[in-house]
């Protein structure tokens, strides 16, 4: 055999000794069908805990609070292979849990997380992503107090990617420093209810490295979520869920709800300063402006809990500014899009793919897709170019004081007078052409074929009162027998006792989660469209102006979104009333309410292709039904 040169044989000797160090090295991000592969061992994935130190001392005690960030990845992620981050961060880890099963963090004897909630570790794990399980501060493991939408809520979570991205220093339990050398610094935020409203946050601060965010029924407005126009709905809430989620002695961090509640302007309904830093749009922390993140949301129409106008405004304020984007829209209540009946594994799928483009940069055609899937019925689905459907126009409705609602403006001088008290919905909207003293009502005669409503109604009313101010309440109402989604009962969703799985499992930690229906209930009506006004607000919600006594004053605002059929042969209703009792704890003014008929009108976006004429008059007085009694919320409803 020749004698090998030294640069051949030097070359040979790098050949002999990389192939060891490649099957060492295992399996890589793996991309088949425009998708990632679940190619790494979930079971022999790293399980760790940080802290990370944020730029806050939400509980005052001198040191900066630090973040406690449960992290699973890949055992084969590290400087040589870096992969993205897909993060919930939460304040329920130890309280009420996660998921419609309300699962818990588990930990073992280290002090690591042996159980995830929720099934995206099991799932993104094997594909080549790490997931965080971020407490926020205040909560669980993690330093501090929340304060609610606050400095801390956001600050807290802008510092996990600041640390993922090397702007930030985190801390092993022994004090030691932890370095993020396994990721490549892009992030995604996720999560239902208040997680996914910290996903809007920490967005809103325009944070690099965050690169997508999936809020769920979440908030952009905490001034949305607990006021509408002046209009309170719960007082002191902020103190209250603060307390909910510290599980820590109340004395720590009864101060600062001490201070919220100093802070939040229950005396006046107002919008201030203590709002304005709880305000993703246009805040004081954070601004719709600022994000980088592209954003795909989903919310229900009828989440009365964290109400749609936080996912329309924010959605219509992503739009203006040109961000990527996609939507869901549901009919349910506050549910998790994982458990929308019979889309499940879409859901997932749908996810994957979103994850996989923005994080792994897998080119899927998930962005070339229609933007929008709105569901239509009960367990019925459409997808469609956008949200609300494209072309969508306000046809006028206006009232007249036969009790009648239609295309053509009342008689000049018509009109109708109410008084101010608390009524509940159930009282609002029975024995419909009885004249009942705390509201008025009208209607269309029988619809000759279907009618779409996709987007917001706007009230639009000239009122005159006896007083300086008075709550105002307009209901866009469905008179006609139909079996609808029943929102009300379980959130919409009842929960069976089969299971499926979504990615792999541990004996601590399965991926297997129970299956859901969808409610149904039939009745005689439906209460589409809600909205309430202080009439002292209609010009500004930071400021009360009193009605001058006895003067018309013209009051108009944006109901609650929505996306529903009026069926054939049915009638749409309009009432309005004083203080709604069923959302609000206010009890009415007592003030005389004068409507001018001829000057009033909601309107309403219908889809474009519905002949407006079809919104006929009623040629006999309609009388509804004496009294329908629609179910309260669960009381499961008034957990965030």
């Amino acid at each position: 055999m020749p004698q090998l040169r030294p640069a051949l044989l030097a070359v040979a000797l790098t050949l002999a000794i990389a192939s060891p160090v490649q099957a060492a090295a295992g399996p890589a991000i793996t991309v088949e069908n425009g998708r990632t592969q679940p190619v790494f061992s979930y079971a022999d994935a790293v399980r760790e805990h940080v802290y990370v130190e944020s730029t806050v001392d939400s509980d005052a005690d001198g040191k900066l609070d630090r973040v406690r960030v449960d992290i699973i990845r890949p055992k084969e992620s590290g400087p040589g292979l870096r992969v993205p981050v897909v993060i919930d961060e939460s304040p329920y880890y130890d309280n009420s849990g996660r998921g419609n099963e309300g699962e818990r963090k588990v930990y073992d004897a280290a002090g690591n997380v042996v159980k995830f909630p929720l099934f995206y570790d099991n799932y993104f794990v094997p594909r080549g992503y790490a997931v965080l399980n971020v407490d926020m501060l205040g909560t669980t493991r993690s330093d501090g107090c929340p304060d609610i939408g606050g400095k801390a809520d956001v600050l807290g979570g802008k510092a996990v990617i600041d640390w993922l991205n090397g702007r930030a220093k985190a801390f092993r339990s022994d004090g030691s420093p932890a370095v993020a050398d396994w990721t490549t610094g892009k992030a995604a935020m996720i999560g239902k209810s208040y997680d996914g409203t910290l996903a809007n946050a920490v967005a809103a601060t325009g944070v690099d490295g965050l690169k997508t965010i999936v809020p769920i029924s979440a908030i952009s407005s905490w001034y949305k979520y607990q006021r509408s126009n002046g209009v309170i709905y719960n007082y002191d809430y902020a103190s209250w869920l603060a307390n909910y989620v510290d599980t820590d002695p109340e004395a720590k961090c009864q101060a600062v709800r001490d201070a919220m509640d100093a802070q939040d302007g229950d005396d006046t309904g107002n919008y201030n300063p203590f709002w304005a830093e709880r305000d993703y749009i246009s805040g004081l922390l954070g601004d719709v402006s600022k994000v980088k993140a592209s954003v795909f949301v989903i919310h229900t129409v009828n989440d009365l809990n964290v109400k749609p106008d936080n996912f329309s405004a924010w959605w219509k304020a992503l739009a203006d500014r040109g961000v990527p984007r996609k939507i869901w829209v549901g009919q349910t209540q506050h549910v998790d899009p994982f458990d929308f009946q019979d889309r499940r594994g879409l859901w997932v799928d749908t996810l994957h793919r979103w994850f996989d483009y923005w994080l792994h940069g897998v080119r899927n055609g998930i962005m070339h897709e229609p933007r929008a899937d709105v569901e239509v019925g009960p367990a019925q689905w459409i997808t469609q170019r956008d949200w609300p459907a494209p072309f969508a126009v306000k046809a006028a409705l206006r009232p007249a004081s036969d009790g009648s609602l239609g295309l053509a403006p009342a008689r000049r001088n018509s009109t109708a007078t109410f008084t101010d008290v608390s009524m509940t919905e159930s009282d609002m909207v029975a024995d419909i052409g009885t004249p009942k003293p705390g509201r008025i009502a009208f209607t269309t005669g029988e619809l000759p074929l279907d009618l779409r409503l996709s987007g917001t109604p706007t009230a639009d009313l000239r009122v005159k009162l006896d007083k300086p101010t008075s709550n105002l309440t307009a209901l866009l109402v469905d008179f006609g027998e139909d079996t609808r989604v029943d929102w009300r009962r379980g959130q919409g969703i009842t929960t069976l006792a089969e299971e499926d799985c979504w990615g792999e499992s541990t004996a601590a930690d399965d991926a297997c989660y129970r299956k859901v229906v969808t409610n149904v209930a039939t009745r005689p009506l439906e209460i589409v469209a809600r909205g309430w006004i202080d009439v002292q607000n209609r010009y500004s919600s930071s400021q009360a102006v009193p009605l001058p006594v006895g003067t018309y004053g013209k009051v108009k605002w944006l109901t609650l979104p929505q996306d529903y059929t009026f069926k054939k042969g049915h009638r749409i209703g309009l009432v309005i009333a004083g203080s709604d009792g069923t959302y609000s704890g206010e009890t009415g003014t007592g003030a005389n309410v004068t409507v001018d008929l001829a000057k009033s009108s909601v309107d309403v976006p219908f889809v474009l292709g519905t002949p407006l004429s079809s919104v006929p008059k009623d040629k006999l007085k309609f009388h509804g039904p004496d009294r329908v009694e629609i179910p309260q919320p669960d009381p499961a409803f008034s957990f965030f």
